[in-house]
């Protein structure tokens, strides 16, 4: 998992809606990406409609806020027209950007273990630096805390 000051692994990966995302096209802005582990569970879903709730006010503060998730851009469409999100999600079918990330590995849950992303955010300063990384993300209270770590750069 890249760590506070690391250059921010770049990607190009597609997005809801069509067209494709690069990181380093991004710079001169923070970004904000939040992998989440599936498109239309509980957690994640709660999670992007609370980043969408926000999405004026991390604009206002001059960020870009992306989710990251190995679902299919279709899968991705389905989630946006049905929960009526508006930030943009990418995606990572071959798992290279949750890999580049540290967010790919062993998940536990009821007794099971099993490869999955585990919710994690990153925020990236202009110059394209990780400015602040939250591992396993818990879903109350995140988005709040992630837009105030944004106001304070």
């Amino acid at each position: 998992m890249p760590q506070i000051s690391d250059t921010a692994p770049d990607f190009t990966l597609p997005r809801d809606g069509g067209g494709d995302v690069t990181l380093s096209a991004l710079r001169g802005a923070p970004v904000v990406l939040f992998f989440y582990p599936k498109d239309n569970t509980p957690g994640c879903t709660k999670e992007s409609i609370g980043f969408s709730e926000s999405a004026q006010a991390f604009a206002e503060a001059g960020a870009q806020v992306f989710g990251i998730s190995k679902d299919s851009v279709a899968s991705h469409d389905k989630f946006v027209a049905k929960q009526s999100l508006t930030v943009p999600l990418l995606s990572d079918e071959h798992g290279t950007v949750c890999e580049d990330y540290g967010v790919w590995g062993e998940k536990k849950m009821y007794g099971k273990t099993f490869m999955g992303i585990t919710r994690s955010t990153f925020l990236i300063d202009a110059d394209g630096k990780i400015a602040q990384v939250w591992p396993k993300v818990k879903v109350d209270g995140h988005v709040a805390e992630v837009l105030e770590a944004v106001k304070a750069l």
